[in-house]
């Protein structure tokens, strides 16, 4: 038994010594030794090897299913006044008139939404065009060859017997050290020194976390980083979003309160840090909260807000609808891109599905967690540019920068039914070219094209 305790004392010893002077120093001056870096070569090595060895079964199984791409009908992208214009260009004459050609395109829509509606399919994981031997997103692939299949298993072995261990350890070191840390910084009298002491322990332990991920993470146009006194927003796929984020700087958080693991770490936090938590109640105050955000950045030495103003997780393909709440309080907006490379890691937490524990043991069972953040210029609100307008020319320039899709929907359908008032802003669109307030822009238009027709016959 002594020896036992012996040597359970002995490998204590040596994981303190690896986080104290491999992980904690170098995460403390922001440095990294390179070995995440290796790895992910490796992995990509290894990942375009699987790709030409899955292409070339493919060619000699000519029968085998072929991958299925997202998109199962091409959509023609038009609004509503341009397609309707052109059902009618036979009969200009009915402008201003209901036709009963308009139901086609009523039922074109309503087709395309049952089939392949543009705003569910954001909380679904993208399917891969190739495999990244992952079980969790092969269901397009097959049995390839007995070289390929071993390679899968040995990185089943890597991946839950070596890495999933040392990730569980080192995230449990950095949440425990961020609670301890912030705590003791907590009880210290509001000084410059505590300020610097609570981001160096924020920075370190957000640092460890994101190792304990195998995350790597490519900063761009580091010159245009939230400064304090601003309004940080991002796109949301996941909540490491959060770590990612704070790796290259300090943010005051705002959320709700809430109990269990993630209350104890938000008290913690909050004593060391000036975060901005709410309670259930006070969220459903507008004018609360919008006050409590103004007095914040209003004092110009503290910490830029952090804000997701999606409200919900979004797969990494698009961003939807912004809240205007963000944008009503003032101030600086400094707009970031979040762009996860797939290939590594499905970052999308889909919270109907997974709940958080399952949601980081998937995530921590991936190969790697590898990121790109675009920096933007800051930008703030134009003369006569109410806060809705604001939120979406910031949600486009995120969008643009990430190459994802820019749509116009309310991320809360992902759990609510459409609002009347969208309903009603498609009515009134519909019944403005019923009453012929477009007749000569329509008439014009279907010349054209009756022109066009002319010319090519």
């Amino acid at each position: 038994m002594e020896n036992l305790w012996c040597v359970a004392g002995t490998i204590f010893q040596l994981w303190m010594f690896v986080v104290m002077f491999f992980i904690m120093l170098p995460a403390m001056f922001g440095l990294s030794l390179g070995v995440t870096e290796v790895y992910i070569q490796v992995l990509v090595k290894i990942l375009e090897w699987a790709t030409l060895r899955i292409q070339r079964g493919r060619q000699e199984q000519p029968s085998a299913s072929v991958p299925l791409h997202k998109g199962i009908i091409e959509r023609a992208g038009g609004s509503m006044e341009e397609e309707m214009w052109q059902l009618r260009c036979s009969r200009p004459e009915a402008a201003g008139a209901f036709c009963l050609s308009d139901g086609v395109y009523f039922c074109k829509k309503g087709l395309e939404s049952i089939v392949d509606d543009q705003v569910t399919q954001r909380f679904s994981s993208e399917e891969l065009a190739s495999w990244n031997l992952l079980t969790r997103t092969n269901q397009n692939f097959y049995y390839i060859s007995l070289r390929l299949t071993i390679i899968w298993g040995l990185g089943v072995f890597v991946r839950y017997c070596i890495l999933l261990p040392f990730r569980i350890a080192l995230a449990s070191t950095g949440l425990s050290w961020l609670v301890i840390g912030t705590s003791v910084v907590g009880f210290l009298p509001e000084s410059s020194a505590k300020n610097w002491l609570s981001e160096l322990v924020h920075l370190t332990c957000y640092r460890i976390c994101a190792r304990g991920l195998s995350a790597t993470i490519h900063y761009h146009n580091k010159e245009n980083r939230p400064q304090k006194g601003g309004i940080c927003v991002a796109n949301h796929t996941t909540p490491i979003d959060v770590v990612i984020l704070a790796n290259d700087g300090c943010y005051a958080m705002v959320g709700q309160t809430h109990g269990g693991l993630l209350g104890i770490l938000q008290k913690s936090m909050v004593r060391s840090c000036p975060h901005v938590w709410f309670e259930r109640s006070e969220m459903k105050d507008r004018n609360a909260v919008t006050s409590r955000l103004r007095h914040h950045i209003a004092a110009k030495t503290k910490l830029p807000i952090l804000i997701f103003p999606e409200g919900t997780c979004v797969n990494n393909t698009s961003v939807m609808m912004f809240k205007k709440g963000s944008f009503e309080i003032g101030g600086t907006i400094y707009p970031v891109t979040i762009k996860y490379d797939r290939r590594f890691g499905d970052a999308f937490w889909n919270s109907s599905k997974y709940n958080i524990v399952s949601y980081l043991l998937r995530t921590m069972t991936s190969w790697a967690i590898v990121v790109n953040v675009w920096y933007l210029p800051p930008m703030t609100i134009q003369d006569g540019e109410d806060a809705a307008q604001f939120a979406n020319r910031v949600k486009s320039v995120i969008a643009h920068q990430g190459g994802l899709l820019d749509l116009a929907w309310d991320g809360g359908l992902k759990r609510y039914k459409v609002k009347d008032s969208l309903k009603e802003e498609q009515q009134k669109t519909y019944s403005n070219i019923i009453v012929g307030q477009n007749d000569i822009r329509t008439t014009k238009t279907c010349s054209e094209t009756r022109g066009s027709i002319t010319l090519d016959q």
